[in-house]
């Protein structure tokens, strides 16, 4: 289980992208964030592992606490698997290189210039397997296909070992029909393995059909927390305005005013 407390986030020029929001997300629940660029989605998704620093109140996470500390931050992080829009593999390194690199959380700065041992190669190719890219282990990150990409960032989120996965944007830039198998298969992983998840979308058909639960921004705020069932016109017009985006919603924000830094 992960919350936020009053957390908010104001950047620089005084522009504040999150307004005071209290969440709780429940374990194995599928939430997914809904609104249009620039709601605040990715600003809020980010908060949740600490990529952007809240400028007023906290996260806690159950188990370890409140994120007030570099070494709560960092369990936290070990454990939570990220998903994002644009891939982020190394493109010259292969699937299996690229997944491997989901388990150096795990390891101290030294032991990371060393040769994954074999216990991990085997968890890295079982990963692999179920994202059905066996036969692509060893092929460059760069010669595969936009969604096999995003498959290697489901992989190697998953050879984590995570309890919470955050996934920001996952398939905004896939073809419909790609985007389908990709978010189909990160919502069965989650669900057979019990992970919660916290992914924005744009896409409000693909909201309605894999959320268990809805949490809609508008302008920073949250304007909606519930079932897709409860998402009606009148909530859609509240997310939206004149009616759903149809662009890529990216939440591409700049850096945030930090009221301090962890220890």
């Amino acid at each position: 289980m992960i919350q936020t407390h009053g957390v908010e986030v104001t950047y620089s020029g005084n522009a504040q992208a999150l307004k005071p929001c209290a969440l709780r997300f429940e374990p194995g629940a599928f939430t997914v964030l809904l609104g249009a660029s620039g709601a605040g989605k990715s600003t809020l998704l980010r908060a949740l592992n600490g990529l952007v620093t809240p400028t007023g109140g906290h996260v806690e996470v159950e188990g370890i606490g409140k994120l007030d500390t570099r070494r709560r931050l960092q369990a936290h992080r070990r454990r939570t698997g990220m998903i994002f829009q644009q891939h982020q593999l190394i493109g010259r390194c292969t699937v299996l290189q690229n997944v491997l690199t989901g388990r150096l959380g795990y390891h101290s700065g030294l032991r990371t210039l060393l040769p994954a041992s074999r216990s991990e190669k085997t968890m890295a190719l079982e990963a692999i397997e179920r994202v059905g890219l066996i036969d692509h282990a060893l092929k460059r990150a760069d010669q595969l296909s936009g969604g096999q990409q995003q498959r290697v960032g489901i992989a190697r989120a998953m050879v984590q070992k995570p309890t919470l996965i955050l996934a920001d944007e996952p398939v905004a830039s896939l073809d419909p029909a790609t985007a389908e198998r990709v978010l189909s298969l990160l919502h069965g992983i989650c669900k057979s393995d019990g992970i919660t998840a916290v992914v924005s979308l744009h896409q409000l058909d693909f909201a309605r059909r894999y959320s268990d639960r809805i949490v809609a921004l508008a302008q920073g705020a949250v304007v909606f927390d519930g079932p897709a069932s409860r998402l009606g016109k009148t909530e859609v017009a509240k997310i939206y305005g004149s009616g759903p985006a149809t662009a890529d919603d990216d939440d591409t924000e700049p850096t945030p005013l930090k009221t301090g830094t962890y220890a």
